[in-house]
């Protein structure tokens, strides 16, 4: 198959795209994104595009894709709703719009969190939520990844320093954290096997949290 990923810089994207890269079931792999992902592999082709609500100039290259795994996010820590929502919401659903023309019928998998939900309390819940339910009523088969705790493997790392640091610290705990949490937990590793296995041959349910994503 051949797939899209955006956001294959941050720590879950360049997770998944080390999984596109080694996985025989994975043909061709594009990445878009702001910057390269500072690899080369024979599968692998880059563009580098900085405005994601203008995708016009590039669309001729985005059709012809069994897949997308969406893997672009921020933290909302300091920011407001209104730019939250800038980057969370309409970032995707430019994308997600345009796949859903170019490639119908085909996968968008996207990187939401535990604890979505469009009534729920807390802003970036409820933000998240509200792209969930927009990419679910597009006419293309959406499934959104809500993973717990990411245990980031074979040398993909955050980047953001606190959370580097954070990792170092839990790495040697995750053992013990996959026998106590088992339906807590999940790793970059697993995250990039499920989203392929789900554009392969989809999966019983649209959302999955750690479990099921372990499970595929």
């Amino acid at each position: 198959m051949n797939v899209i990923i955006f956001g294959a810089t941050g720590m879950v994207g360049r997770g998944v795209l080390r999984e596109c890269l080694v996985d025989e079931r994975v043909s061709a792999v594009l990445t878009v994104g702001r910057a390269p992902a500072g690899i080369t592999h024979a599968k692998l082709r880059e563009i580098v595009h900085g405005d994601l609500l203008d995708l016009a100039p590039i669309e001729a290259d985005l059709a012809g894709f069994d897949a997308c795994f969406f893997c672009l996010g921020v933290s909302s820590a300091g920011m407001s709703e209104k730019d939250y929502r800038h980057v969370t919401y309409d970032y995707t659903m430019s994308v997600a719009n345009t796949l859903a023309r170019l490639n119908p019928g085909s996968t968008f998998v996207y990187v939401s969190g535990v604890g979505t939900d469009a009534h729920g309390r807390a802003m970036w819940a409820r933000v998240k939520g509200e792209t969930e339910n927009a990419l679910l009523a597009l006419p293309f088969e959406a499934y959104m990844f809500r993973p717990g705790y990411i245990q980031p493997l074979h040398g993909v790392t955050s980047r953001t320093r606190l959370y580097r640091l954070a990792y170092m610290v839990t790495r040697h705990l995750y053992p013990v954290l996959r026998r106590l949490f088992p339906s807590a937990v999940t790793t970059t590793e697993r995250i990039g096997q499920a989203m392929i296995t789900v554009a392969e041959r989809g999966a019983p349910e649209r959302i999955l949290g750690p479990a099921g994503i372990n499970a595929l």
